[in-house]
């Protein structure tokens, strides 16, 4: 239980990459955290694949002062979520206080929205590569990539390295 006591929030929208919502989801609620599944609505969502989340929250629950970390799935559902500009706004709100930004795949574009990747090394799924470089990242294609309190990584295989840097990162253990 490394993570008693720490609150993450997962991002949603429809065509999550359901792997990447569901592992992280359930590998950080098995380290004790409480995990709040945040849409832009209450409601529930689908996944790329047809596996369904209801959230918990809409966007007026994102709040960066009652969070330890987010953590951005990818699949389509990023391009769907830099349309809220509240959820954006949380993701910098988060980043600006340093807590734990996480993001998989297709997560980046969020990132880029968010105005947070310029100067800062991170990784992605390979199709936004160019969106993160014209968002002034510095690209490492990488299983996972760790610049300062932002955590990213490529695709569904890396997703136990990368919950193990965000686990590492939120329990404390040295980097």
């Amino acid at each position: 239980m490394r993570l008693k006591g720490k609150r993450i929030a997962i991002l949603v929208e429809d065509f999550y990459q359901d792997l990447e919502v569901w592992y992280p989801l359930l590998r950080l609620r098995e380290e004790g955290a409480r995990v709040v599944v945040i849409g832009p609505q209450k409601r529930g969502y689908k996944g790329k694949y047809g596996y369904p989340i209801d959230a918990d929250a809409g966007e007026d629950a994102a709040n960066a002062t009652e969070f330890d970390a987010v953590v951005i799935p990818g699949g389509w559902a990023p391009d769907r979520l830099r349309l809220s500009k509240k959820l954006v706004e949380f993701v910098r709100q988060m980043d600006r206080a340093g807590k734990i930004v996480a993001s998989i795949c297709h997560g980046g574009w969020m990132l880029a929205s968010a105005g947070i990747v310029k100067g800062r090394k991170v990784t992605s799924y390979i199709a936004i590569k160019d969106d993160l470089i014209n968002a002034g990242a510095r690209f490492v294609d990488k299983e996972v990539v760790r610049d300062g309190n932002l955590v990213t990584s490529r695709k569904p295989d890396d997703l136990p390295t990368f919950m193990r840097e965000i686990i590492k990162t939120l329990s404390g253990q040295k980097v």
